[in-house]
């Protein structure tokens, strides 16, 4: 029998609202809209299915001051992560949200209708105090406090919200529930007892051993259900990770193990993180629920220690132990032991006995410089899977994104590096010259602060989709703005695959010195006030403090630039 709903009801809305839906379909035609971030999608989406039961929505100001301050909603219902709609005073302007006002929420891939929000309140959340209480420090090292601060917009949006249709996904259909359809699906089988395992990483040998022997200790089956909504910045692909899982599936005994995919947006909160996965479990049918070693933790914060202790999450879990109603599986460490052929609990190895261990750095580097990976590792099915999708380093893309002045020199370097590259061969190179992109994507955008930004975020996006299929990516707009970079380097990052090489080449040549030799007269018409907003002249660029090389052309031939960002390429394995 399936666990009991985390607050003794399951609240699916899609159930509930069904009746109504052709009714709210056709009113949320009628009603102003708000397109929902990818986060808040994820978000919706577990409100909608009940997979955050008791919610029915997003947080009013008294339940999100209290999960901040107390793990619990206003009702005293424990609910250790704020779930909001964060929404900006334009936003809020342009759309009339105001209290008792009903808004329609659209899914940002195809603007669908999923839901409609009637406004309970609008309030201005403390983001320092949430990141404190939430996260455990105001750190910005932590990647939901610098999303926090960075993206989540400035007033919150608190409301219930009635569903027209679940948000649709094209990908791994078959492996997709909702918690009744998953409840069911036990039932069917006959399953009393669940041992659910989270994970956002691929999975190897050691964490089939584990779990096997979680689920004979308890004699109960097991649910592997990773995260594929958001996850660490960084981590493998949700793409590349459900073909693991699903090559792992049938190392299993037969019939032991079910892989369930669970469309959240993880906050890699620590030990709040843990006791939230384990209400969400219960909520999907769970009995047990697997708590690892630093479970969701970020890693290192900005004084380079760990964000949470290794057992902080284990603890918190066992401290609600009553109120949650899923018994916790403390996570055990496994350790290979080639004299037997077997894994065990570290705790468990005599003395003396010689074990085997691949950090997961170990194992990265591997996958990049193609050395082998052992069988007693991981399965052969595994490895090529992720073969597949990390080939190694010379065969992956990298973006090399030159900054500086106008007639700086960046162009020249670049078109010198396409060269280049082209010579040595082995990858397509593409070359993204400012005033190119300006005229070819960006014609309509003047050169506004926004549309500056705007702009670097275009070069980000085309960059990002060619290194992920391997190709050398030299842009090279002038990128006058440190927040502009930075969020160009993020995107190429999260997007670009095993392409994601990124390295920020800052042509540093002196202001003097590009207007002394600009032919083209440009910065003597933007001194006379012909051409306004002109970097250098009335509008200020910002020297990049993190660029992997800085380079003068006063002071180095262009030869030798691009020598120097040729070793540079070859330094990190990519030629």
């Amino acid at each position: 029998m399936a666990n009991t709903p985390h607050g003794g009801v399951l609240k699916d809305l899609l159930v509930r609202d069904e009746p109504r839906q052709q009714a709210l379909a056709e009113e949320a035609a009628t009603l102003p809209d708000l397109v929902l971030t990818d986060r808040q999608l994820c978000d919706l989406e577990l409100i909608l299915n009940g997979g955050f039961s008791p919610l029915e929505g997003f947080l009013n100001e008294a339940d999100y001051k209290s999960v901040v301050e107390t793990l619990r909603l206003a009702d005293g219902s424990l609910f250790p992560i704020p779930i909001n709609l964060d929404v900006s005073a334009t936003d809020i302007e342009r759309l009339g949200i105001k209290p008792g006002a009903r808004i329609s929420l659209l899914d940002p891939r195809d603007d669908e209708a999923l839901a409609i929000l009637t406004v309970e309140d609008i309030y201005t959340p403390n983001k320092p105090l949430e990141a404190e209480r939430v996260f455990g420090a105001d750190d910005s090292a932590h990647p939901a406090v610098a999303y926090l601060h960075n993206r989540v917009k400035e007033l919150y949006v608190g409301g219930k919200v009635e569903a027209i249709k679940a948000p649709a996904h094209f990908d791994y259909a078959a492996l997709r529930y909702t918690p009744s359809e998953l409840r069911a699906h036990f039932k069917k089988l006959a399953w009393r007892k669940v041992v659910a395992f989270q994970t956002r990483n691929p999975m190897h040998r050691a964490h089939r051993e584990l779990t096997v022997r979680a689920a004979r200790q308890r004699q109960a089956n097991i649910l592997i259900q990773p995260v594929v909504g958001l996850t660490k910045p960084g981590d493998v692909d949700h793409y590349t990770r459900v073909r693991v899982y699903e090559a792992l599936m049938p190392k299993y005994p037969n019939g032991m193990a079910h892989l369930a995919l669970l469309p959240l947006a993880m906050r890699m909160a620590g030990p709040r993180e843990a006791v939230w996965h384990s209400i969400i479990r219960k909520n999907f049918g769970a009995t047990h629920f697997i708590v690892g070693r630093d479970h969701a933790g970020p890693g290192k914060n900005s004084q380079g220690k760990d964000f949470y202790g290794p057992y902080d999450a284990q603890e918190l879990v066992t401290k609600y132990k009553d109120e949650l109603n899923i018994e916790m599986v403390p996570f055990q460490q496994m350790t290979y032991l080639p004299s037997t052929d077997e894994y065990m609990p570290v705790d468990e190895v005599p003395a003396g006995v010689q074990t085997l261990d691949i950090s997961g750095t170990e194992l990265r580097k591997r996958l990049r410089t193609g050395a082998p990976i052992p069988d007693w590792f991981s399965y052969d099915t595994v490895v090529k899977v992720l073969r597949e999708s990390y080939p190694p380093r010379t065969k992956q893309g990298f973006v090399l994104f030159l900054t500086g002045l106008y007639n700086s020199g960046k162009d020249t370097i670049a078109r010198a590096l396409q060269v280049t590259l082209n010579q040595q061969g082995g990858r397509s190179v593409s070359l993204l010259l400012g005033e190119t992109v300006r005229s070819e994507l960006s014609a309509e955008l003047g050169f506004s602060r926004e549309d500056r930004h705007k702009n670097i975020q275009r070069i980000a996006f085309v960059s990002a989709e060619l290194t992920r299929a391997g190709a050398a990516v030299i842009a090279a707009p002038i990128a006058p703005y440190a927040h502009s970079r930075k969020a160009a380097k993020e995107a190429i990052l999260q997007s670009g695959g095993s392409g994601a090489n990124f390295f920020l080449i800052h042509v540093a040549t002196p202001l003097e010195h590009c207007e002394k030799f600009d032919r083209k007269g440009v910065y003597k018409k933007a001194r006379a006030g012909e051409i306004k907003g002109f970097t250098g002249i009335d509008d200020v660029y910002e020297a990049p403090t993190d660029a992997d090389i800085v380079a003068d052309t006063t002071q180095q031939s262009i030869p030798e630039i691009v020598h120097a960002i040729v070793l540079l390429l070859e330094t990190n394995g990519l030629l």
